[in-house]
């Protein structure tokens, strides 16, 4: 916990504005800015006024949206994070061998965040890009995530939570998900079918360091009609096991 003297308010509301754009609401106003960010409408437009002024938002006077410089933060990320360096050839290679498409991903909170990503010829799922975040209760990099949770930590993650139903398929009652994250727990691996986005099988596994911490998830999606789920553990769970325990003492 910080102290309270040390905290700086107006940068925690500000970031707060900045966060409040996403994939839903692309364009804001200061009305609807101030309601995802929790502050008044006055302190909303004086902060989307000031992010524009510094060239992170760009707006017609009325509406505001991100502007390119915000990529500075992700780019300079990804740049200089040691995670994304370290697994990057091993997915590019992974790709190579299969001409499937994989990706590492990290938890934050709600979400998961893919940080790494290999090229493919195949796009198969939506938003599958670097920096692309995703419910994590609907993904196979989510639950396996969640599950290297300890119990009490997922409890509390779990606690008064409403599942988002994305598709027919997704797992939305919360006892159900809880048997499916135990269900992870114990496998060491996470199938999610048509969960996320219809069409779109997904296989996981955990990436650990040398003292047994998970410190992301490595996945691979494919369409069903070319594989089935299945085939794709018997075809490439073995791939991803053996490209975990490779990149294990370099976590």
């Amino acid at each position: 916990m910080i102290a309270r003297a040390d905290f700086i308010e107006g940068m925690a509301k500000g970031l707060a504005v900045l966060e409040s754009f996403d994939t839903e609401r692309q364009r804001l106003n200061a009305t609807l800015a101030a309601q995802r960010a929790g502050i008044t409408r006055a302190a909303a437009r004086r902060h989307l006024l000031t992010l524009a002024h510094l060239g992170y938002l760009e707006t017609d006077g009325s509406y505001f949206w991100l502007a390119p410089k915000v990529l500075r933060f992700s780019g300079s990320y990804l740049a200089s994070a040691r995670l994304p360096r370290v697994i990057q050839p091993t997915l590019n290679r992974l790709a190579a061998q299969t001409a499937e498409s994989f990706s590492a991903v990290v938890l934050d909170g709600d979400e998961v965040v893919i940080v790494a990503r290999s090229g493919s010829t195949r796009v198969l799922a939506y938003g599958l890009h670097l920096g692309a975040r995703l419910p994590a209760h609907a993904t196979s990099t989510g639950r396996v995530l969640l599950a290297a949770m300890p119990k009490a930590r997922f409890n509390a993650w779990m606690k008064g939570r409403e599942l988002a139903r994305l598709t027919a398929h997704t797992t939305v009652d919360p006892r159900k998900f809880k048997a499916v994250v135990e269900a992870v727990r114990e496998q060491d691996l996470c199938v999610a079918s048509e969960e996320h986005e219809l069409g779109v099988h997904a296989l996981a596994v955990p990436l650990r360091n040398m003292q047994g911490h998970t410190v992301a998830a490595l996945n691979v999606v494919a369409a069903p009609q070319r594989l089935e789920a299945r085939q794709m553990q018997r075809d490439l769970l073995p791939l991803l096991l053996e490209a975990a325990r490779e990149l294990r003492p370099l976590l």
